[in-house]
């Protein structure tokens, strides 16, 4: 079954959705001139130098953030979404890869991930992945990364997240409710930036 090897909560996603249907609810919403950039939005307005879209999936933020001049990478698991992100910008680098051991040989500004990456991986692979994009990022680098805060036995918490942050030597530097930037007051999504512990 599709998604199995990245995680069963994956998996059961992909069971869900018809990916060719995900991406017209994207293609349609932009054309109804709904906001559909709000990640590449906030992701600017850290004026990165380089972006790794970590968990990029069909590519959306990549992409987004390339065709505004910034320089971007993506990664994920899951070939069949990044066939897509490939199929759509083949001039991009983008790496099939677990970002558990992702092995990318440079390091970046910015590293995002966007898409509730972090409740969608192995819930062992929680700490892994934080830890090896934290060796991707430059000395002055963030690591940004927005999820849902849910109710469920396997549920990620803020506490934890912020836990394998400094497991990884980063420490909080903002978070927010939303790719807005609405205050976090105990909502259930959480945008939420790191930095190298000074």
């Amino acid at each position: 079954m599709s998604g199995e090897h990245v995680s069963d909560r994956w998996a059961e996603w992909r069971r869900q959705i018809s990916l060719d249907d995900y991406r017209a609810r994207w293609e349609r919403m932009q054309a109804e001139g709904q906001a559909t950039h709000g990640e590449a939005d906030f992701i600017e307005g850290l004026h990165p130098r380089s972006v790794l879209d970590a968990g990029c999936g069909m590519g959306r933020v990549a992409i987004e953030l390339h065709r505004r001049g910034i320089e971007v990478e993506g990664a994920d698991l899951d070939l069949d979404l990044l066939d897509h992100a490939r199929g759509d910008a083949p001039h991009l680098v983008w790496h099939h890869a677990d970002l558990a051991t992702l092995q990318a040989n440079r390091r970046y500004h910015v590293v995002v991930m966007p898409g509730n990456v972090m409740i969608f991986c192995r819930v062992e692979d929680r700490g892994p992945i934080v830890a090896n994009l934290a060796e991707h990022l430059d000395d002055d680098g963030l690591l940004v990364a927005g999820f849902s805060l849910e109710g469920r036995t396997d549920a990620l918490t803020l506490a934890e997240y912020d836990l394998y942050c400094h497991a990884a030597g980063l420490e909080l530097v903002e978070r927010f409710a939303t790719w807005d930037r609405d205050p976090y007051t105990g909502q259930d999504y959480a945008v939420s930036v790191h930095r190298r512990q000074r």
